[in-house]
């Protein structure tokens, strides 16, 4: 009984008209509209225009896209840059080696000369966002057949996109909102020279690693600094030693007031990729096949990474990225899969789509128009679950899988070039220094032996599990040419190809031959993969995903018009919204109570000399045995992280929490075990958002690191009394009224 009442109040929550606050991952360009009233009720002080503007500075010109999944924020007028350590983990990877072990040891630079460029690494800046949907519709007409109606889009969001940035440095990118129902224009501006100012050790940054991972209680300190430079006219410019610091429109206050329970909090960033509209359907698919089937491949790879990095400290830190990038969302999946089922997920879609339909009946006017929704999306399901399985072994276990594979595939256009008698001899030294330069990066992280483990073991998954009609012919034959033993297949790929060995790479690219690259047993298996996939997975996929793509895009507008007063929020997908809530503590079973923060204290009961995941620097533990926490400790105790029940998701990591007056009190990186069904279905009992509190963060720069320039260039604010003794800088506040450039 009491289940039954729960799921009735989360259906009213979620689809009733009075919408819970912390539920939602609004576009700025609608706060006055949509939010504005409900937040000041919270707590609130700033105006929409102070938040979200195109014609003044406001809060989104400090909260740029950092690199291709992660959100930051400016935290001085000198380009300083804040977002999570494992946002930065690659980069802080990529400048480390056995002589400068920066993931063991941390980095910081004393100075604007000791930082590292970053070759391949961008912020955007969100410049303004715009409603083109009624152009982007009208282009499209009433055509029926999807394939069209996403060639009439492209077309037409070409056009606005050239409008938008002709005469620019902008970029700009018209996406789609509610499944096709409603498109806007992004435009940003892009800056490529972004240096790493300082980052703590992994035991500090990414103390609790896997284990801790999606977990409260946490105590990890998730931050690393980086800063964006400039050519000396203010703008984007490449990397170069003249470049300036940028002068940013805005940049956020750091307040030292810490939080308390209850208090009105509010995050901006760019959430990568939520289903809230997803169906039944949809949920089942993702239990039964696709979810397993992804932890099963991930698992098996962790196991051969992790053995290989425990038995040498060079592969250690070659591929500490690469298993933190797999590691993260195996676990993700795991915890998915059993909310979905233990929150009865599957249930509370099923009763919606009852109720949809029935509404469709009630008028023959919806049901000409929605009608169909349902029916298409089944439709898509059934057609896609036949291949499911076979998509996702390709996409883990074999694009993702052994890196010999996507490194030789890689080597396509420069055979097809040499193919080619008319290809210009510039086009051909271009892509030969290209691949020259990926090679150097490529084998820098590269572990032969490792690889060659996982390729024999992703071929032998592949063949075992995946039904035989997806399975390349020659990939099969040559299975059986070496007695379905995958080590000895594996082996044999190594001894002879060209990409296996930096050596063999740089030699065939000296003497480039299209021969030698389609003679290649890596680039020959490759190729088969990715021609069987072209020509037997991808039609039905293609196939599903219109019958999906109309049926979705009907669910949704149907959803709308049946619920007239409801605030609906559109799908996350990689552009900036706007989330807020609360402070707020939770029960997440029978009799267990979690506090809305965390201390160093539980760094210490954590501590575990003897696993890696929880070893405490010597230092940290002195300067909390001396109780030394300067002016960022509170009552004598030194906060390490909070919880909020804010709505984010990947790609929010590195996102700023911000207190009702705009400024900065922490950093969130992670959601919570109890909910990680939430990208499907939010539940407002249980979902958190899992923060580093910023004192801490500044603790660890201040009294840690010794990096007291860093802190001599933020402008720190404090409501509260300072502990006697201990001095605040206060400096000009950030928020300046500026036109923008």
């Amino acid at each position: 009984m009491i289940r039954q009442v729960w799921l009735v109040l989360l259906l009213m929550v979620i689809f009733s008209g009075s919408g819970r606050p912390d539920e939602g991952m609004w576009l700025p360009l609608f706060i006055e509209r949509l939010n504005y009233v409900d937040m000041q009720k919270m707590g609130l002080q700033l105006t929409p225009e102070e938040i979200y503007s195109v014609n003044h500075s406001s809060l989104k010109d400090a909260v740029p896209i950092f690199g291709r999944g992660c959100t930051s924020e400016l935290i001085s007028d000198q380009g300083l840059l804040l977002t999570n350590h494992h946002c930065g983990y690659g980069l802080i990877q990529s400048h480390s080696s056995l002589d400068h072990d920066y993931l063991t040891d941390g980095f910081w630079a004393a100075s604007k000369e000791d930082e590292l460029a970053n070759p391949t690494l961008t912020v955007r800046f969100l410049v303004r966002i715009e409603d083109v949907t009624g152009r982007v519709i009208a282009a499209i007409g009433d055509t029926q057949d999807e394939s069209e109606r996403e060639e009439a889009i492209r077309k037409v969001s070409k056009e606005i996109q050239e409008e938008a940035t002709l005469d620019t440095h902008y970029d700009a990118s018209v996406r789609s909102f509610f499944a096709g129902n409603e498109y806007y224009l992004i435009v940003y501006e892009t800056y490529r020279d972004v240096r790493l100012v300082g980052a703590p050790p992994s035991s500090i940054g990414k103390f609790g690693a896997d284990t801790d991972n999606w977990m409260w209680p946490r105590h990890t300190g998730d931050f690393s600094l980086f800063r964006v430079y400039t050519g000396k006219d203010g703008k984007p410019a490449d990397y170069s030693p003249d470049n300036i610091p940028l002068k940013p429109k805005h940049y956020l206050p750091v307040s030292l007031d810490g939080v308390s329970k209850g208090d009105f909090s509010f995050i901006l960033g760019y959430p990568g990729s939520t289903e809230r509209y997803l169906s039944s359907y949809g949920v089942d698919m993702a239990i039964r096949i696709t979810n397993p089937t992804i932890v099963n491949i991930r698992d098996r790879k962790l196991g051969i990474m992790r053995e290989s990095m425990e038995a040498s400290d060079q592969v250690r830190i070659q591929y500490a990225s690469k298993y933190a990038r797999t590691s993260n969302y195996w676990k993700y999946y795991i915890g998915q899969t059993r909310g979905l089922k233990r929150l009865g997920v599957y249930r509370e879609k099923e009763e919606l789509e009852s109720r949809f339909t029935a509404w469709c009946n009630e008028n023959p006017s919806y049901s000409v128009i929605y009608g169909s929704a349902l029916e298409d999306i089944n439709a898509g399901y059934q057609m896609k679950s036949k291949v499911e399985l076979a998509r996702v072994y390709y996409s883990e276990a074999i694009q993702r899988g052994s890196e010999i594979l996507s490194f030789a595939g890689r080597f396509v256009r420069l055979k097809d070039m040499l193919e080619k008698e008319d290809t210009e001899e510039q086009k051909l030294a271009g892509m030969i220094r290209t691949l020259r330069q990926q090679a150097g990066e490529y084998f820098k992280d590269y572990h032969a032996p490792t690889d060659q483990k996982l390729l024999a073991a992703m071929l032998e998954m592949y063949y075992e599990d995946v039904p035989m009609e997806y399975q390349p012919a020659l990939f099969r034959d040559k299975a059986a040419r070496f007695k379905l033993d995958f080590d000895d297949y594996a082996a044999f790929i190594f001894s002879r190809s060209l990409f296996s060995q930096k050596e063999r790479t740089v030699g065939l690219l000296e003497k480039p031959s299209a021969r030698a690259i389609l003679k290649d047993p890596a680039f020959e298996l490759i190729t088969v993969f990715e021609d069987h996939y072209s020509g037997t997975i991808s039609p039905v996929l293609s196939e599903a995903d219109s019958l999906l793509s109309r049926g979705y895009r009907k669910w949704i507008a149907g959803l709308r018009e049946m619920q007239p007063e409801q605030k609906f929020y559109p799908d996350a997908n990689f552009t900036m919204r706007l989330t807020y809530g609360q402070v707020l503590d939770y029960y997440p079973a029978d009799a267990v109570h979690y506090e809305y923060y965390t201390s160093l204290t539980g760094v210490m009961e954590k501590e575990d000399p003897d696993n890696w995941e929880f070893v405490v620097p010597q230092k940290l533990k002195d300067l909390y045995a001396n109780q030394d926490f300067g002016p960022y400790g509170e009552n004598g105790t030194m906060r390490v992280c909070f919880i909020t029940n804010h709505d984010i998701t990947g790609g929010n990591s590195g996102s700023p929490v911000l207190n009702g007056k705009g400024e900065l009190i922490g950093l969130a990186f992670d959601g919570n075990w109890e909910a990680m069904s939430g990208d499907i279905a939010f539940e407002p009992d249980l979902q958190r958002t899992i923060n580093v509190d910023i004192r801490y963060v500044l603790f660890i720069i201040d009294k840690y690191a010794g990096a007291s320039h860093l802190i001599d260039e933020m402008t720190l604010v404090r409501k509260r009394a300072a502990p006697s003794g201990e001095k605040v800088k206060q400096d000009k506040p950030a928020m300046e009224k500026t036109p923008d450039h």
